[in-house]
């Protein structure tokens, strides 16, 4: 049988399918998580069903491209690029393929042809291009450029600290600032929040390539910021150099040189202060540093009714509902309570929504589902059980002396020249015969490894071991005895 290596996306499909096959998950949940129609999701199902994993693939894999160029076309461009053409740069090339040849091509084709191949163009470097300043937006609003500052704020009076900082294009102010401890997620979703509540929603965002900004792995969710962003409706612009948003990258400078000096005046010392003292300080920088828009009207959105600016700067995953309505979140446990129309969830697809202030909200299809702390197993009680250790290890006194006694232990040990720590599995009293009657059982048939691992109380891997050592030692000594 062929090998078939599926994507992110089709492994996805083809774990959704098998749910629907095991009767965990409903046709109509699958097609909303799947984000296709229902009756596609039921003909995706049916090929399933017949065809197995090659149903979920697509079905050009494995397939020449149409469009696929063919290799006598690629010998001849080669062969006319070295020989009749040789000395042209790829853009004059290709023009002379289609006006003497006959060879109509696109310039990315002849390129990638030639790149293969191992023909550099013989025009290495492209004139300087004229730069020129960016004409600013012409209302507020239009667009804010986001920023990161990591810089000694606080001296050496606190611990260092992160300016997340959002400077409007039009008119040069902030509208709004904070500190935080690390350049993260949950600070930008804090700053948009805030500008959002406070402005209204931007028509465009300019960032940098932060992590909190897009997602580097494919296999990975997108960065939360950036579908926030997209949930309103504001475009997001990536930065490919900080001089490409240099109205935030100065204004940076700027709180550098002033707020460190407003910080000591003040003397700040921890993060709180830090963002008390920032915050009174950026209507001064408004007033300052800010110039007028060449609109007067402004070009922030008023929040659309019904929009949960809550549930949309939260971080969101999906769940499966287990069968006593509870879904697992970060080691808490949910109760789902039953609503008019509705009593269980088992099953279903959830939404589990943590917002920023740290409180789990579960949307099923769009609508919030009252939930609580589900009560704890046995096993969690059981946990939270004080134990002998637990009492005397709250001691520091107690610490320091059990400390010493294992130290003194390891010390004596060392000197007699004894083995510190676990003994070896064959070293434990009765293995080695326990072992050879699990092997004996195993060769009669009337035991398997996992079983004899399960009996022996070892793992599968250390028991092959054991097993392969002996195997040898018992062929060893077999040649030995049948020297003369």
């Amino acid at each position: 049988m062929k090998e078939l290596t599926l994507t992110a996306n089709e492994q996805k499909r083809l774990q959704i399918l098998n749910q629907v096959m095991a009767r965990e998950l409903a046709v109509g949940d699958a097609a909303d998580v799947l984000g296709l129609s229902e009756r596609h999701t039921w003909r995706l199902l049916a090929e399933y069903r017949k065809e197995g994993a090659v149903a979920v693939a697509h079905g050009n894999r494995g397939k020449p491209a149409a469009n696929a160029i063919p290799d006598s076309l690629r010998d001849q461009v080669l062969r006319l690029a070295i020989t009749r053409y040789e000395g042209l740069n790829q853009t004059h090339f290709t023009e002379m393929l289609a006006e003497r040849e006959g060879l109509v091509l696109a310039r990315s084709t002849v390129r990638n042809i030639l790149r293969a191949a191992g023909i550099a163009s013989p025009r290495r470097r492209r004139p300087p291009r004229h730069r020129s300043r960016r004409e600013r937006m012409p209302q507020e609003g239009m667009l804010l450029q986001l920023d990161g500052s990591h810089h000694r704020w606080l001296q050496h009076r606190g611990p260092p600290l992160v300016l997340l900082l959002a400077i409007d294009d039009a008119t040069g102010t902030a509208p709004y600032a904070l500190f935080r401890e690390r350049e993260d997620t949950i600070g930008y979703l804090n700053l948009l929040k805030t500008i959002v509540e406070c402005h209204g929603i931007p028509a465009a965002v300019y960032t940098d390539r932060h992590a909190a900004f897009i997602h580097r792995d494919s296999k990975t969710e997108a960065a939360r910021v950036s579908v926030a962003l997209k949930e309103l409706g504001v475009r997001q612009i990536l930065a490919m150099s900080p001089e490409a948003k240099g109205r935030v990258e100065r204004a940076n400078g700027t709180f550098q040189d002033r707020l460190v000096s407003e910080l000591r005046l003040a003397g700040a010392r921890t993060l709180e202060q830090a963002n008390e003292v920032l915050w009174e300080f950026l209507p001064r920088f408004n007033a300052r540093f800010g110039v007028p828009a060449a609109v007067p009207q402004c070009g922030y959105r008023s929040v659309e009714l019904g929009v949960d600016i809550e549930s949309v700067f939260s971080f969101k995953q999906h769940r499966i509902v287990a069968r006593d309505n509870t879904v697992s979140y970060r080691g808490r446990s949910l109760q789902l309570l039953p609503v008019p129309g509705r009593t269980s969830f088992a099953g279903s697809f959830v939404e589990v929504q943590e917002r920023l202030d740290g409180t789990l909200v579960i949307h099923s299809r769009g609508e919030a589902v009252p939930s609580q702390d589900a009560p704890p197993r046995a096993a969690t009680l059981r946990k939270r059980r004080d134990t002998p250790l637990s009492g005397w290890w709250k001691d520091e006194q107690a610490k320091a002396a059990h400390r010493e006694r294992v130290l003194a232990g390891m010390q004596h040990a060392w000197k007699e020249g004894k083995r510190i720590g676990r003994p070896p599995v064959i070293d434990r009293p009765g293995f080695s015969e326990r072992f050879l009657a699990a092997t004996k059982a195993m060769e009669s048939g009337s035991l398997s490894r996992r079983q004899a691992a399960k009996s022996l109380g070892i793992g599968y891997a250390t028991l092959k071991r054991l097993i392969d050592a002996h195997q040898q030692q018992e062929a060893l000594t077999e040649s030995l005895n049948q020297r003369p």
